[in-house]
């Protein structure tokens, strides 16, 4: 199999204003060179929907990420909204992944509970929403990180196996 072709976005007010540095952003983009993937869109954005489903879209649709990995805006904020974003552009859920993150992330902090993060498929690309810190974001890549190349694979028509 090809690289993975992968794109970041952060979700964040705080970050996107310059109150922050993007730590869990860069920490998604290492993780995925470290697996020989190639990042080929990195957005930083406010925690604003019609700016997250523009990204978004651009992403699957324009750049051909295999994979969107997003960061931040899962929680119970009133400003957090990217869980139903994402599923807004998406034509299908995959609920797995976020059932297994908060599942194995509430192996390590009862926090992990009122996480809402999903992850949706947009034609042949995955959007997998994770928390905003960067532990968490390091944690939650490695429950997953096993499964992407196969996931990739079966939405391009392959194989089961």
């Amino acid at each position: 199999m090809a690289a993975l072709r992968i794109g970041v976005l952060t979700s964040s007010d705080t970050r996107a204003a310059g109150g922050a540095e993007d730590t869990s952003g860069a920490a998604l983009k290492s993780l995925s060179a470290g697996h020989g993937w190639e990042v080929v869109a990195y957005h930083l954005l406010p925690d604003d929907r019609d700016a997250i489903s523009a990204a978004l879209i651009e992403m699957a649709d324009v750049d051909h990420c295999d994979i969107v990995f997003t960061t931040g805006g899962t929680g119970l904020s009133p400003r957090d909204v990217l869980p139903e974003t994402t599923l807004s552009i998406c034509d299908r859920e995959v609920p797995g992944i976020g059932e297994v993150i908060r599942g194995e992330s509430l192996k390590i902090t009862s926090r992990a509970m009122v996480s809402r993060a999903t992850a949706g498929q947009r034609g042949s690309t995955l959007i997998i929403n994770m928390p905003g810190s960067e532990k968490a974001v390091r944690e939650s890549f490695g429950f997953v990180e096993g499964v992407l190349e196969h996931a990739v694979e079966m939405m391009a028509g392959g194989g089961h196996g």
